[in-house]
This record gives C-alpha cells, sequence and structure tokens, in this order.
C-alpha cells in the first residue's frame, strides 16, 4: 500500500498525466529521474541507406539480400520472379537483426506457405543499443520516420514495376509497427492506392502512447490495419487506433507464463515485459498453420469479456487469418493452445 502511494504522490510531483508512465515503462523506476527524450522529427533528413532487405523465395531455396536503395530493383530483376504471389513483408523492432530469433521464427512459418515470398528488414544499424539501452532507444525513435519512408519508396518501387498492392501484407513488431504506421500513408501519397493489409505486433508504447496520431500505427494507412496489444502500458501501446485492436488475454497487458506486474509497465520485471511483448509474435505466427485457433468477441472492457458479458457479440477471427470485416476493439483468450 505504501509503495502504490508513494508512486502516486511520485507522479503528481512530477505532473504525469494518463500514458506518462508508459513511456519509461522498460526502463524501470530507475529512469525516472533521467527522462526519455522522445523526437518524431520529419526534417531531420537521417540517412537510412544501411537498411537490409532479405528476400526469401523458399520453393526455391533462394535467399537474396539488398540495400533498401536497391532492393526493388533488384527484386523486380530475379528472372523467376512471379509477380502475381503474395508479398510478405516482416519489420522486426528495436535491437532487432536478421539472425535473431524472431527473425528465425518468422522464416520458419513462412517457409511453406504457398504462393507467397518473404521479406525481412533487417534495420539494425539504426536501432540496435550499442549506446546504451536509454539512448539507443531515443536514436531508435528518431530513425521510426525515416526506416518507415524507405520502406514506402522501396515498396512503392515495386509497385511501379508490377507489383499489386492488394498482394501486400505488411507485418511489424514493436518499433516495426510503428514504422509501418509511416509507410502506410507515405506509400499511399506516393501512389494513390494504398497497401492491402498492415498488422502491427505490440506496437511499441514507450515514445509512442503520448505522441500525435500520425506519429503512430492506425486505421486508413491501409486498406485494412488490426493491431495485437500484448504488454499494453509495457513496451508496447495501450492506443486504439485501428481498424480493429486486438486486447490478448489479460487486458492485454501481460501474458501467460510471463509473469503478472502490480502494475504494468512499472514493476514488472524487464524478463516479463520482455515475454509478453515477444508472445505477440508467437501466437501471431502460430495462426499461419492454425486459422481456428483465436475466435476473439467485440467487448468495451476486459471485466466484461473475462465475465462471459460478450458472449453474444459479434465474432471475428482472430491472427493472420483475420478476414478485416470486423471493426472496433476485440478481446480473446490463448488459454488451453499450445503456443511453445
Amino acid at each position: 500500500m505504501l509503495l502504490v502511494v508513494a508512486i502516486t504522490l511520485f507522479a503528481h510531483a512530477h505532473a504525469w498525466g494518463r500514458g506518462d508512465l508508459e513511456k519509461y515503462g522498460p526502463f524501470q523506476v530507475a529512469l525516472h529521474s533521467k527522462l526519455i527524450k522522445c523526437e518524431h522529427g520529419k526534417d531531420l533528413n537521417l540517412d537510412v541507406s544501411g537498411v537490409d532487405v532479405y528476400f526469401y523465395d523458399f520453393p526455391r531455396n533462394d535467399v537474396e539480400s539488398f540495400t533498401i536503395d536497391a532492393a526493388a530493383d533488384g527484386i523486380l530483376k530475379i528472372p523467376q520472379l512471379d509477380k502475381t504471389k503474395k508479398f510478405i513483408i516482416f519489420v522486426p523492432g528495436y535491437k532487432s537483426n536478421i539472425n535473431k530469433k524472431t527473425e528465425e521464427l518468422v522464416r520458419d512459418t513462412f517457409r511453406n506457405f504457398p504462393n507467397s515470398y518473404l521479406i525481412i528488414l533487417d534495420h539494425s544499424p539504426y536501432t540496435n543499443d550499442n549506446q546504451g539501452y536509454v539512448k539507443s532507444y531515443e536514436r531508435s525513435v528518431k530513425y521510426v520516420y525515416y526506416i518507415g519512408k524507405a520502406l514506402a519508396d522501396f515498396l512503392a518501387d515495386l509497385a511501379r514495376g508490377g507489383i499489386s498492392p492488394k498482394n501486400i501484407h505488411c507485418i511489424g513488431h514493436s518499433l516495426g509497427a510503428q514504422m509501418l504506421g509511416q509507410t502506410g500513408q507515405l506509400f499511399f501519397e506516393k501512389t494513390g492506392t494504398k497497401i492491402a493489409k498492415i498488422t502491427g505486433l505490440d506496437p511499441a508504447g514507450p515514445c509512442f502512447s503520448n505522441s500525435f496520431t500520425q506519429d503512430q500505427i492506425r486505421s486508413g494507412v491501409a486498406d485494412y490495419v488490426d493491431v495485437y496489444h500484448c504488454n499494453a502500458g509495457g513496451l508496447g501501446t495501450t492506443s486504439v487506433l485501428a481498424d480493429t485492436d486486438f486486447f490478448v488475454n489479460r487486458k492485454g497487458q501481460s501474458q501467460p507464463n510471463c509473469g503478472t506486474p502490480l502494475i504494468p509497465g512499472i514493476f514488472d520485471s524487464s524478463k516479463a515485459a520482455k515475454c509478453s511483448h515477444r508472445a505477440c509474435i508467437e501466437l501471431y505466427t502460430a495462426t499461419v498453420s492454425n486459422p481456428n485457433w483465436f475466435l476473439a468477441w467485440r467487448c468495451d472492457e476486459y471485466k466484461q469479456f473475462k465475465k462471459g458479458e460478450c458472449s453474444t457479440n459479434e465474432v471475428t477471427i482472430a491472427g493472420f487469418w483475420n478476414p478485416g470485416n470486423a471493426t472496433g476493439v476485440f478481446y480473446f483468450s490463448t488459454d488451453g493452445y499450445n503456443l511453445d
């Protein structure tokens, strides 16, 4: 009780409002005295030519890599390229790189997915933690717009080369999800058409939950936008901005076997927060080969969902096979499913 009172007084003393604690969630209590600088400037002219694009044609056992500026031209020149296939683009988050477990999970997930190509971005030169966690995250946030813009340029060049935007599905995790908010908007401005689908897996909360809507993933940046919340209020955002926002398990804040914090984003351990944050990738990729695993119910709040008061409400399928014909806030549980 004393701890909660102390935090409340601390928050009032610093004039924090709703969502402000999220801004510092992943950095824990020790960093409350060192404010994170969140800069979303679009006039910094930051160079992101070091972003790499990995193109996977699994049936041919072919992997190609290009710098992002040369990627569209390189892919369009592949002799066996089938422009009618589905293009699945995965954009990972902070501290990612092409050799990490998340990227391997995504590759394994789509390895046998028919009639498709997989593309993974490696933006690690700009989103690593080499400068220390706080400074590196601050720097990474500055680059979100520019990496999103570079991806939009790349996809626009693919479209001009005959790849239909209706065959493009972009999936982003954490910072990658926020990048896609920029990608979708800028792609539309460049081409006059929209990407078919953008999916955000636990879009980053710190520096974004209290930012302007145009700095975030949101409805309107693709024909359909869906977002999955797994560590809302911690590493993930609580913002409800997509066509469909799915809150997974306990208020979309914490996931089974990851630990349940007293106050999400503050007293959860770094390990617990990362576990819940990553769970969004694991449950989403699991649905690729299990289309009907997760039914989600439209509901105003978690308490109603937990009590079964939304059982007669609108139902849709959550995950990769979400048909995109339902809008609003939906809840679902992963209890009883093996996500290992």
